[in-house]
């Protein structure tokens, strides 16, 4: 079997790249190879809404399964890809079947980190990433009286949000002196360790996890020191392994997520890469090359993909924007906050809403946004335009942002 455009992957990124191939009038045939059974659906809900009961599969699809057939896109799913055959144009899946392609559209994601130690792999133990993840999780979450998560990033802190609000008892662990200490600073960290603390969470810091105890099932877990936890379920939120091994074996560059360049080309031809695995330079982290595990990162390199392959070529320049729901807050972040210099509070986190701006030698780079959209919508053209601005200013909450803006 060949196709004109093979697309690895059916999350975000996957489906973008189809959408927007059909939209700029592409007209070869085009499959998305998924190793799950389900048509191409939305990822951030599984540790939120539909995790929490509010919403059926049904709306949390990226398109509704009359979409694709529409479109012509081949859905080739419950699929895995073992290797590429890059001077062939040819995937071969672990089923032996040889599928050619003309282009090829990396958009795999990623594996849940787990646990490399004792335990680690028992029944009861659940990573966060599929929709059987967190059909797994509801169900064992409703006959557990406790639960343990391990993981203060956002998947662990959505999860802790959602089972407190089911009234269980839930043990939250981080390994570093804070919560969000990867992605956001010290004032933000405190504000949602507190909120967890006042909803019950037991949220404890700095500390090591070296087993899950357990024979058929995990019952506890063990910590550094001897104590032990017990749990019923252990849910794992420690972020993700990036599926590029069949690129790297066949030659692709790269390491922690396969090297794309600006237009989302890999070192191998005719095979790009877009998402979670992608690694690229990006802008807003001073050229540095990161990954960036980000719906809007998935479908803004999806859009340079396939307008590459359209043939109207357009660097990659998106700013990062990243959102989380938990209890009644919606954290809304734009820029990335790594290697700030200075961070100003504007507002009083008392009131439940405030912003936190980071600067870097005086300009501004990104912004976390807590119950406070107009300060997210106004600031992302500060973070676009790296705008020079003093602590007074921003912290003044009486001074709309876009004013700053306007003075650039």
């Amino acid at each position: 079997m060949n196709f004109d455009i093979v697309i690895v992957g059916a999350g975000h990124g996957g489906a973008q790249a189809a959408i927007m191939l059909r939209q700029l009038k592409f007209e070869g045939s085009i499959a998305i190879v998924g190793e799950e059974p389900e048509i191409p659906y939305e990822r951030p809900p599984l540790s939120k809404e539909y995790f929490a009961g509010e919403k059926p599969f049904e709306r949390i699809l990226i398109r509704p399964a009359k979409f694709w057939e529409e479109r012509d896109v081949a859905m080739l799913l419950g699929t895995q890809v073992a290797s590429i055959d890059p001077d062939g144009h040819a995937v071969m899946t672990s089923s032996g079947e040889r599928i050619g392609y003309g282009k090829l559209i990396w958009a795999a994601g990623g594996a849940p980190r787990m646990l490399p130690i004792p335990g680690g792999d028992l029944p009861g133990v659940q990573g966060v990433r599929t929709r059987a993840d967190a059909d797994a999780m509801k169900a064992a979450s409703e006959t557990a009286a406790q639960i343990v998560v391990i993981g203060g990033g956002y998947i662990g802190l959505e999860a802790a949000a959602v089972l407190s609000k089911f009234g269980k008892k839930v043990v939250l662990l981080e390994a570093l002196p804070r919560v969000l200490a990867r992605v956001a600073g010290e004032p933000l960290s405190r504000f949602y360790e507190a909120e967890h603390r006042a909803h019950g969470v037991d949220v404890r810091l700095d500390v090591k996890v070296e087993a899950i105890e357990g024979t058929d099932r995990a019952t506890g877990v063990r910590l550094a020191g001897g104590d032990v936890i017990a749990a019923d379920l252990v849910i794992v939120g420690i972020g993700i392994v990036p599926a590029v091994e069949p690129l790297i074996a066949a030659g692709a560059e790269g390491g922690n997520g396969v090297r794309v360049d600006e237009y989302c080309r890999t070192s191998l031809p005719d095979i790009f890469a877009i998402g979670d695995c992608a690694s690229h330079a990006n802008d807003f982290a001073e050229g540095a090359t990161i990954r960036l595990e980000s719906v809007q990162n998935a479908n803004d390199m999806a859009n340079t993909a396939a307008k590459a392959i359209c043939g109207d070529a357009q660097p990659y320049h998106a700013v990062p924007w990243f959102w989380s729901n938990q209890y009644d807050l919606k954290l809304q972040t734009v820029g990335l906050s790594t290697g700030h210099d200075d961070v100003v509070m504007r507002g009083d986190p008392a009131t439940r809403s405030f912003s936190l701006v980071y600067l870097r030698q005086g300009r501004v780079i990104a912004l976390d946004c807590v119950n406070a959209v107009k300060d997210y919508v106004q600031g992302k053209a500060l973070v676009v335009q790296g705008t020079q601005a003093s602590a007074a200013d921003l912290s003044d909450i009486s001074r709309p942002l876009k004013e700053l803006v306007a003075s650039v």
